[in-house]
């Protein structure tokens, strides 16, 4: 016996999508302008920090421009072969967005420690000037970002990067005022090295997340071995509730299935609808799938 599905994506779903998916998109697009600047000045002045923040720009220019399709993809509805729909997608770019992270960060060490031991002669000026353009690009890209959706892994991923950009642009105006100022060379490739312990840290946050989500982990906030105890303490007629299995589409779709033992069949619809109402108020569960159970479970495998 299965209680009925929930769902929560009605109106301020969408409008949260649709927020999402604009946001992300005029982000990619400033981005991937300025990224060409910033390439050719980095060329041009010879500085490590402009073109290892410009290399950061190009993968966020690819993952803005993913995750703004991720989102577009979203939209379309399920079907016999996705029966949850595209949303999942999200979270497969998120993943690609942090290993990318990962991916820069190195190049940028490798970089780093190449300059550090060979020297290299940095335009301060040019870079200077080249750096705090970006810094404002990064500034308008993060804030259309952060007036997104915050819960949204693939909006928390796509302002990781941005937010990687906007520290590589300043740590590049730094270090051209340095260079400038002073004529010391080293502080470029020192501060690149900063930048990327930073990104790296950020970058396995989010592989971290969603790599836990498309493993079907359960969400962090939730500890599956209270389930049990609180539906049977809450809900009338249930002694036993096993076979509980938690997970989430996206960080904003969290599903569930048990099992619940029952004293009388006679009790099962009110049961079902306690069941689901304690599983919502008191762990946010709003999508259950509620098998019940008067004679004991008739699966023969334990611990599935």
């Amino acid at each position: 016996m299965h209680g009925s599905h929930g769902h929560s994506h009605g109106h301020g779903h969408s409008h949260s999508h649709d927020l999402n998916e604009r946001r992300m998109g005029l982000a990619a697009l400033i981005t991937g302008l300025f990224m060409a600047v910033e390439a050719g000045g980095g060329i041009v002045s010879g500085s490590l920090a402009l073109l290892a923040d410009a290399g950061h720009m190009l993968t966020d220019f690819a993952s803005l421009s993913l995750a703004w399709f991720g989102f577009r993809l979203a939209r379309r509805p399920a079907d016999w072969k996705r029966t949850y729909g595209f949303d999942r997608f999200q979270v497969l770019i998120a993943f690609v967005n942090g290993m990318a992270l990962l991916v820069i960060s190195a190049w940028i060490v490798y970089e780093a420690i190449l300059r550090l031991s060979e020297g290299a002669k940095v335009e301060g000026g040019l870079m200077m000037g080249i750096a705090a353009l970006g810094l404002l690009v990064n500034i308008g890209a993060f804030l259309l970002l952060h007036g997104a959706d915050r819960k949204n892994l693939n909006v928390r991923g796509a302002a990781i990067h941005v937010m990687g950009d906007l520290l590589g642009s300043v740590a590049a105006l730094i270090a051209g005022a340095v260079i400038y100022f002073s004529g010391w060379m080293p502080i470029d490739p020192l501060l690149s090295l900063l930048v990327a312990l930073i990104i790296i840290r950020s970058g396995w946050l989010v592989v971290r997340e969603s790599s836990h989500i498309l493993l079907e982990g359960a969400p962090p906030e939730i500890d599956t071995r209270e389930i049990g105890p609180a539906l049977i303490e809450a809900v009338p007629g249930v002694k036993d509730i096993h076979h509980v299995h938690v997970w989430a589409i996206t960080q904003e779709r969290t599903m569930v299935t048990l099992h619940a033992g029952i004293e009388s069949a006679d009790k099962a619809d009110a049961v079902v609808r306690g069941i689901k109402e304690q599983l919502k108020q008191k762990f946010g569960l709003d999508h259950a799938t509620v098998e019940i159970e008067c004679d004991g479970c008739a699966d023969t495998a334990q611990g599935s």
